[in-house]
Formats: structure tokens, sequence, C-alpha cells
């Protein structure tokens, strides 16, 4: 197929004043769907060439028109005050969300082409009328995906996975106990709870924007860090803690952020909110408060560099079967056609 492909954000490192987590995974979806045979055509602007000075064209293609395509594959993006919701061309204004109804109006409202709905940030209203055109597939990256939707989760590369090397992992100095990256969106409550108060007693660093911490003057705020940065930051600490939003608790919904801590070999601590936290950990990297966390860390720090440790981080990466690239492309491959959408591992599939 031809799939027109929109996303917001970059393909390689971009720049570092952005929330762009979809630079661990969509270009492993999108070189999947090329070595698959797909032809891929991008949609939205060229921001790896415009904003970082990444010449990628020569490997992909942007279009900013409406091509001929057969699919269309959509990265939603919602509406953000102040953002994508004011004029064009005022101040601070992204044209995404224009560029994405235009596209949909075209593609999808008037030539009725088969419409892919990722919905990576669950903020799609369950009442939105998208959800009843029958050319649309909304999917989500839960294991536990709202009615009506697939399950669509953030790919890992095989080679990734079949490559990862426990022992190396577990050799590495870890100088940092604890360790959590990402932006603050829709955390405090997993944060208050889980992360700040262990945060008082053990070595960290918090990296990403966050932007209220007055409550949390324990902790230690260092600011976003460049992509490039990230796999090295998890490469220097022993653990980090899995902080959800809500929305995401509740559906089994894991960011990047298990797979890239994970494969630098940083142990993924899941509290007991996160449903099916037990189908991507193991049972003993599950958490049911700060204090724990601080038991935990502190036996694993212990552990390091120790062939228990290594075997912990194997299992860790036994556990990301669920996000490899292939399973991703058999689910996509399925909801372009139509046809039943492959089983996931459900709660309690692993032991």
């Amino acid at each position: 197929m031809r799939i027109g492909y929109s996303f917001w954000g970059f393909l390689g490192s971009g720049i570092t004043d952005t929330p762009d987590g979809g630079r661990s995974h969509r270009r492993t979806l999108v070189d999947g769907l090329l070595a698959a045979g797909h032809e891929v055509v991008f949609l939205q602007p060229n921001r790896d060439l415009a904003e970082a000075g990444t010449d990628l064209t020569g490997t992909y293609r942007w279009d900013g028109g409406l091509p001929e395509i057969d699919a269309l594959f959509l990265e939603w993006r919602w509406p953000i005050p102040g953002r994508n919701t004011s004029a064009c061309g005022t101040e601070g204004h992204t044209c995404d969300l224009h560029r994405q109804q235009e596209i949909l109006d075209h593609y999808t409202h008037r030539y009725g082409v088969r419409t892919v709905l990722w919905d990576k940030d669950q903020q799609l209203p369950a009442d939105d009328r998208l959800r009843t055109v029958g050319q649309v597939q909304v999917c989500e990256p839960a294991l536990y995906p709202s009615p009506g939707a697939a399950s669509l989760l953030f790919p890992v590369a095989d080679d990734a996975l079949d490559r990862a090397y426990p022992a190396a992992l577990a050799a590495e100095k870890r100088e940092l106990p604890l360790v959590y990256i990402g932006n603050q969106y829709d955390r405090d409550t997993a944060f208050g709870e889980f992360f700040a108060p262990a945060a008082a007693q053990l070595p960290h660093q918090v990296a990403g924007k966050w932007g209220a911490t007055a409550r949390w003057p324990q902790v230690n705020f260092t600011g976003r860090i460049p992509f490039d940065e990230v796999i090295p930051t998890y490469r220097s600490a022993v653990a980090t803690v899995l902080l959800a939003p809500d929305r995401y608790a509740r559906t089994g919904q894991f960011t990047q952020r298990l797979f890239e801590a994970v494969l630098a070999g940083c142990l993924p601590l899941a509290p007991r909110t996160l449903r099916a936290a037990e189908t991507v950990v193991p049972r003993e990297l599950i958490v049911t408060s700060a204090a724990d966390v601080v038991a935990t860390v502190t036996a694993l720090a212990r552990l390091a560099g120790s062939q228990a440790h290594a075997d912990l981080i194997a299992r860790c990466i036994d556990r990301l079967d669920p996000f490899r690239l292939t399973r991703q492309l058999r689910t996509l491959d399925a909801v372009l056609a139509g046809t039943a959408v492959p089983p996931l591992l459900l709660e309690g599939d692993h032991t």
C-alpha cells in the first residue's frame, strides 16, 4: 500500500525543547513498513529538516499537498489551547491540528480512504463521531484499549531485543540508584505516591519538563535533556519507576520509557496501580509504595554486576516481547485490511 502518514514530531534526534516521545519508536515502525514493501509518504511538515537541520529526504518522502494514497495513518493530534487552536501565523502557533483536519476532510470524509487513527495519548473523546465512521479504525498503545479500539503498541525493533546482552548491561557501572526521564503531564499523583518520597532517601535525577515542583523540594529536577542523552542516562542508573497518568494506568498503556530503560539495563519498577504490570515486568519489580521503591532499589543496587542482576535484566527483556515490531506490523496489516487483529498477551500469561 501507499500509506499517507501524519505525525507531528521527528524521525531523528530532533531538538531538545520538545515533548516528542515518538522519536524512540516512530522510525522503527516506518522502517518496518518500508521493509514490508509498503510506500510511506509523510503529510505533515518536515520538522527534522526545518527545525533540527537533519536532512532525511534521501531516505523518506514528505508531501505538503494531498497526494494519492491507499490508506491514511494518523498519530492523533488534539486541541492544545494557545498552540494549535490559534490562528495561522500568530505567535506560538503550530499548524498540526489544521493540517490534520485538512487531511481527514480530504481522504477520510470525501474519498472514504481507509484510516487508522493511533490515539497515542488517549485524547480522542469517547463520543467523538470519528469512532463511528466505517472506514476508521482507532488504535491505542494499550494492552486493554477502549471499546472498539485495537491495541497497537509502541514498537521495539526485533534486532534490539534479540541482540540485547544482559551480562554486558549488568556489568556497566551504575552510580545513580534512581532516575526518571519524562515530562510532568498528568503524572503528579503517581509521582507524589511512588517517586518523590523515595527521592528523599536515594541519590536520583529527574530529567524532563516539570513546571510545578515547589511541593517536592527534595527532588533533583534537571530539566529536559537531548534525546541522544536518554539512553546514556538510563545506563548510569540502577532503576527507574514507570509513572503514568490515570488513563494509561487503567488501560495498561506503557510508554517508550519501559523499553528505553530495559534495553539500557535500567530496571523498571512498576507501581501496583498499573494494570497488567505483571505482564511487562517480573513480579519482584512491582512496587506498592515509595517505601517499597526504596527497599527494592537498595536491594537491586547490592545485586549490581552479579549474575542475578543479569538474569533479572534478561527477564525484563523477555517481557518486552509484546512490543516486538513484527507483532505490531501484523496488527497494523490486519487493521489496514479490515480483518481480525491478532490477540495480545493478557494478565497472567507470564508466570
